[in-house]
């Protein structure tokens, strides 16, 4: 199941796919004609739509911090190592972010740029240092070089003001995916693994722009077929939850 989220601030879209692989080319389908920025993780199916012509791709800061949490667990208890330090220094980041939340685009970028690229530049300095001096095969060492073959895509979330530091929002959308997989053991079928996609679209997208899913489902699905079906999205309509 491939999630994505995006659209403005103020109409914030989550749509889910299945296709039947994992394949580079599900991610350029999926974006077909798309040109801006595209955050995702570090899976090389994603390769392909990042080399494609106007498509800028970001890196994901949770993705990295994870790795740096995973090799803080093997250290020894009660002792402060290197994890710690690059633990601490997009601690840093996370925090500016959260002192930028309220501002506008502009002056976000412009925050960025005089508080995150002096740690950025801190934490690229300690990489360098450090990465000759661990092994690539431990914890610590595959968090390192995770964080320094990806650089250049995590560092650039600080070019605009509305880039995110990472994408804990797709994450969030997929959680409740996860969780009723579990229940209802996935689906027999493709076309039920489609249908489930499908609905999961229109109810996280409703939750998404602060709209009672079911509420709003009625609310749509009594109005069809509609010619002006954007009439219904859940930025455009204001239904009332019945009792």
């Amino acid at each position: 199941m491939w999630v994505q989220t995006g659209g403005p601030p103020d109409k914030p879209v989550i749509l889910f796919d299945y296709p039947t692989s994992r394949a580079q080319e599900v991610p350029t389908r999926l974006l077909v004609g798309y040109r801006g920025y595209v955050m995702t993780d570090d899976y090389a199916g994603y390769n392909a739509l990042g080399a494609q012509a106007g498509v800028e791709r970001l890196g994901c800061w949770a993705h990295a911090r994870r790795k740096f949490v995973e090799a803080q667990k093997v250290q020894p208890k009660g002792k402060t190592g290197r994890a710690d330090i690059a633990l601490n220094l997009i601690k840093k980041l996370y925090g500016i972010e959260r002192d930028l939340k309220a501002f506008c685009d502009d002056e976000r970028k412009t925050g960025r740029y005089e508080q995150s690229l002096p740690i950025l530049a801190q934490l690229k300095s300690w990489i360098e240092k450090t990465q000759p001096q661990v092994t690539a095969q431990n914890a610590l060492g595959k968090a390192i070089s995770y964080l320094a073959s990806n650089w250049s895509k995590l560092e650039r979330y600080v070019e605009e003001g509305y880039l995110p530091l990472d994408n804990n929002t797709a994450e969030r959308a997929i959680r409740p995916f996860v969780i009723g997989r579990k229940n209802w053991l996935f689906s027999d079928t493709p076309k039920g693994a489609t249908a489930s996609a499908q609905l999961y679209s229109l109810v996280e997208t409703a939750k998404a722009n602060g709209q009672e899913p079911y509420a709003w489902l009625r609310h749509a699905l009594e109005r069809l077929p509609v010619e002006d079906y954007e009439a219904l999205l859940p930025w455009n309509c204001s239904p009332v939850s019945s009792s």
